[in-house]
């Protein structure tokens, strides 16, 4: 198959009604030719296609380690190099990715797992851009839901955003504590049960709408 209809059919299966099947399509396409087309999908306008490319890379790329463990890690060097100043780029959606990846497969999230940390570390490899750093407090979560043993260290560096007035990182850092919530998270999230602001994650294959008051509530409730 051709890259332009590769790229046509990866970009269809992103959109299709029956999503699991389409993903399991996508897991039995050639790894090596899927993948590049996902990176480029990473930056979609769509967020629903976005998100989804963002669930095709971790499981193709997952699917790939198990197989062949040195091209899954050429594929997370290349989204660190596209989080990397020198690249030239904006990165969107490579922190995503990464999350998903490692939450779907523990070897590489033992591997790569302190990189995804020192994106929110300030003295670490911090990501100055606030839509990157949503992007690594997403996937954060996601790993944290998956693998909280590996990056528990990243809860200090998640804290502080729960004061940031922009409401899209408020509530991110919520919905990325919810599994490490702690003595000295609780009530830095309690006051933000009163928060109203409206924000959107992607949780279970879905785009979700709370208010962060709502998230917070999830949080110290089900702690």
């Amino acid at each position: 198959m051709a890259h332009r209809e590769i790229k046509k059919r990866v970009r269809a299966l992103l959109g299709a009604p029956d999503w699991p099947a389409a993903l399991d399509s996508l897991i039995r396409m050639p790894a090596r030719q899927v993948v590049n087309p996902l990176f480029g999908l990473l930056y979609h306008g769509a967020p629903l296609i976005k998100w989804r490319a963002v669930t095709a890379m971790g499981a193709v790329v997952a699917h790939m380690a198990d197989e062949q463990m040195e091209a899954a890690r050429i594929v997370m060097r290349r989204f660190m190099w596209n989080l990397n100043d020198e690249s030239g780029g904006m990165g969107w959606g490579s922190a995503e990715a990464m999350g998903e990846i490692m939450a779907r497969h523990e070897g590489l999230a033992r591997e790569y797992g302190c990189i995804l940390v020192s994106y929110a570390d300030p003295g670490g490899n911090f990501l100055e851009h606030p839509g990157l750093q949503v992007g690594v407090l997403w996937a954060l979560g996601r790993l944290g839901r998956m693998q909280p043993g590996l990056i528990c260290r990243a809860v200090d560096f998640i804290r502080p955003y729960l004061a940031n007035e922009d409401s899209d990182l408020r509530g991110m850092a919520v919905w990325a504590l919810i599994p490490f919530v702690d003595e000295a998270s609780r009530p830095l999230i309690r006051p933000l049960m009163q928060d109203h602001h409206h924000f959107v994650v992607y949780a279970d294959d879905e785009l979700v709408t709370y208010t962060i008051g709502q998230l917070a509530a999830q949080a110290i409730d089900g702690d």
